[in-house]
């Protein structure tokens, strides 16, 4: 069955409950399949290494309902257990409206929902919190509250006669403890990395989780689903049913600058024979030789601003690597490609030049995008469309126009509220942009990639 859980707002304890759980299945020998509603990155790099299984993300807008659907079943019944960890307030989705939220996910797989609330300076009014949320839209199961930040034995028997009073469960309460504070960034919590004493925590974790929690009622409310087949070979099974493919290697960045990833593009790229080759941008060196193409996924390069600067090898690389092999960068991988990046003091510091902007912190932008693409470019024709995500700080300061190589920008990118306009970089052997795709969700872009890689391939070696 599983569960989700779920919060009033940000910063409730949705995170430090879905770990604890994990922790607590781990610890007792159990397999548990972590899920996180919307694009997030940062809370399943915990979850992921919680449970030592790749969090997927269920996002309906970016990906759709027959995806998520998909991913719930294929992933979560693998596992003897499942957990799925919502975003921001319970209701909120896209805008005003509940499209994409955490509720939206609950309903759409029929899972039951429990509320982790911030009890701190409440009494009598959690009854109304909570009853508004159960309330709000009868689709939704709530099966009870785990209640955060309870300053007391007595705190904790007033708060659970409260929720009797409105026939809701109590399903244990949180603790302060030095365990369950986790490192913040700029976009949110720090990568899991960055996290000091990770075994010592998930065992604290685990024993807060059998000490006040009702594990009872978790045990099976944990449960995983009925299997399902494998997601990624089901989206990709009309590509899959083709001749055997030549094998086409690409190179990956993966270090601490750049890790924003959803697992199922290793996977999309390695079932359709372009085994992934990891490379460091922070190393000072080349992609692998034998790489026949380059993905340079989202991070935190501004915090690795100075040290990049002075990876020349890597930037030598790249500056050759544009002239023969395709090159996908997004977000923080596409900021390496400026000329300048600034860290989170605002020193500038010299990139890989391929791209005429400086990069420097701003206004956060943030949301679900429509993308139209306008022009042929190497995932897409002229007027196709997708679904995207964007989520940075920083803004570009562009020196001249995004027509560089005679192609003009990418694609044409509007979300709720945010006009209309041009965004991206489109070149021969190059897709830049702000945007997160979902390679799985969208099954045309690895498709489309892999294209990109042969002809190159065959351009390459009719060259030589």
């Amino acid at each position: 069955m599983a569960c989700v859980i779920a919060a009033p707002a940000s910063g409730s304890g949705k995170t430090l409950l879905s770990l604890c759980l994990v922790a607590w299945a781990r610890q007792f020998g159990h397999s548990i399949q972590p899920f996180k509603v919307g694009p997030d990155y940062l809370d399943p790099q915990l979850l992921s290494l919680a449970a030592n299984q790749s969090c997927r993300n269920l996002d309906l807008p970016l990906c759709g309902r027959d995806w998520v659907q998909l991913s719930f079943n294929g992933y979560g019944g693998r596992c003897e257990m499942a957990l799925v960890e919502g975003v921001m307030g319970l209701f909120d989705g896209i805008g005003s409206s509940s499209e994409g939220s955490t509720a939206d996910v609950a309903i759409s797989l029929c899972l039951p929902v429990v509320l982790v609330v911030d009890a701190g300076g409440q009494s009598r009014s959690l009854g109304a919190l909570v009853q508004g949320f159960r309330d709000l839209d009868p689709r939704l199961n709530l099966a009870g509250v785990v209640l955060n930040r309870v300053s007391s034995p007595r705190h904790r028997e007033l708060l659970e006669e409260v929720l009797t009073d409105i026939g809701v469960h109590c399903l244990g309460c949180l603790p302060g403890d030095p365990s369950l504070k986790l490192p913040s960034r700029h976009l949110g919590l720090a990568p899991a990395h960055e996290l000091s004493s990770v075994q010592k925590r998930l065992g604290r974790w685990a024993a807060l989780a059998e000490q006040h929690l009702d594990m009872g009622v978790f045990r099976a409310l944990l449960q995983a689903p009925k299997p399902g087949p494998d997601p990624v070979r089901h989206v990709l099974s009309a590509e899959l049913e083709t001749s055997q493919r030549e094998s086409l290697p690409v190179a990956v960045a993966q270090d601490e600058a750049f890790h924003f990833r959803y697992p199922e593009m290793q996977e999309c790229l390695e079932v359709l024979e372009m085994p992934v080759l990891p490379w460091s941008p922070l190393s000072d060196s080349a992609p692998p030789q034998q790489a026949c193409g380059l993905i340079l996924p989202g991070g935190f390069p501004e915090l690795h601003a100075m040290r990049l600067s002075q990876c020349k090898a890597t930037f030598s690389a790249l500056q050759q690597w544009i002239h023969h092999k395709p090159l996908y960068a997004e977000c923080g991988g596409m900021l390496l490609l400026g000329r300048k990046l600034a860290d989170l003091e605002g020193q500038l510091h010299a990139m890989a030049g391929l791209l005429p902007f400086e990069a420097r912190r701003g206004r956060l932008q943030v949301g679900y995008r429509s993308l139209e693409a306008h022009g042929e470019s190497l995932l897409l024709h002229q007027g196709e469309t997708l679904r995207g995500h964007e989520f940075h700080r920083w803004q570009l300061n562009i020196e001249s126009d995004q027509s560089v190589g005679g192609r003009g920008p990418l694609w044409q990118v509007e979300g709720w509220k945010v006009e209309r306009r041009a965004e991206g970089w489109n070149l021969p052997n190059l897709h830049a942009s702000w945007v997160h795709l979902h390679w799985a969700g969208s099954s045309m872009i690895p498709c489309r990639w892999r294209d990109a890689l042969g002809s190159a391939a065959r351009r390459n070696a009719v060259a030589s």
